[in-house]
């Protein structure tokens, strides 16, 4: 007995300039995030204070954890796709039918920049030769990246 995987019928529309708007989409949200981290960082600096320098340690995870949680809430929300995927008219879907959830969205974040920092902007290379256009970490998680107008 073997398992069924759901696999959606895809327009090739939908891989239409993907691959450029991936890397525009993490530039946008880049920067987004980079913005975000302001308040960020007073709200700790402040924290800090009241704490008598204790809370400044928070700093060493300031970044990434508002990174996560902004990719948590944008491509882990109803839209399934960050700000800068929203502008780039892209959006992930699972192969398997269902939506994107908070934690798919943070493993698909790990993972790319586990590979990342393994492979360098190499990454992107793959989607010249996998099945519709798939990095390695949509492969190892089941999804993929398309046109959200096209989809």
């Amino acid at each position: 007995m073997t398992a069924t995987t759901y696999v959606p019928s895809l327009d090739e529309a939908a891989l239409d300039g993907v691959r450029t708007r991936r890397v525009m989409a993490f530039i946008l949200d880049y920067v987004l995030i980079a913005i975000l981290l302001v308040p960020a960082w007073l709200l700790v600096a402040v924290f800090g204070l009241l704490t008598l320098g204790l809370g400044w340690a928070a700093f060493a995870v300031l970044g990434p954890a508002v990174a996560l949680i902004y990719v948590a809430v944008t491509m882990g929300g109803p839209r399934q796709a960050t700000l800068g995927m929203r502008a780039m008219d892209i959006v992930v879907e699972r192969l398997d039918g269902q939506r994107i959830d908070g934690m798919t969205a943070i493993m698909h974040t790990v993972l790319f920049w586990a590979g990342n920092a393994i492979l360098s902007p190499l990454i992107l290379l793959g989607t010249l030769f996998t099945w519709r256009k798939r990095t390695l970490h949509d492969i190892l998680l089941g999804t993929q990246v398309v046109r959200a107008s096209a989809s």
